[in-house]
């Protein structure tokens, strides 16, 4: 098993594959989103040979601050410890170090980034968002 952070044709597809139809998150992105959000993403992948175990990305400024996003381990790869090594290689990367807020959006894997120091927003009060809902019917 190694970390990369190119993507090989069949691999984004996977990833594809993944994130367009099996996430909860990005459900229904289409492959030109989606190849553009990944073009301006550093992004982690596992692989074992060939074969695409885990992947995740992160947007940055690579000074103050980035967020996690799709971070996700293929079904038949669970339970094998694949996400602690995926987020310890995001955790540790060199242009991720030094950062004010690193932030991330999880429905149900709180107790996984909260072993690599994530917790509850520090001043929800200042925190905002524009959320839009069922973007990804829309065609960029």
């Amino acid at each position: 098993m190694k970390l990369v952070h190119q993507l090989t044709p069949l691999q984004y597809k996977e990833v594809f594959s993944f994130l367009s139809e099996r996430s909860y998150w990005s459900k229904g992105i289409d492959e030109i989103r989606l190849r553009k959000a990944l073009d301006h993403s550093l992004c982690f992948a596992l692989v074992d040979g060939k074969q695409l175990l885990a992947f995740c990305r992160v947007v940055t400024d690579h000074a103050t601050f980035a967020n996690l996003l799709d971070v996700f381990v293929l079904e038949p790869y669970r339970g094998q410890g694949f996400g602690k090594k995926l987020i310890d290689a995001v955790m540790t990367h060199p242009e991720l170090q030094g950062l004010r807020r690193f932030t991330l959006a999880t429905k149900d894997a709180h107790s996984l980034y909260q072993q690599f120091g994530f917790s509850e927003l520090a001043n929800p009060d200042i925190a905002m968002e524009k959320y839009v809902t069922n973007i990804y019917s829309h065609p960029l």
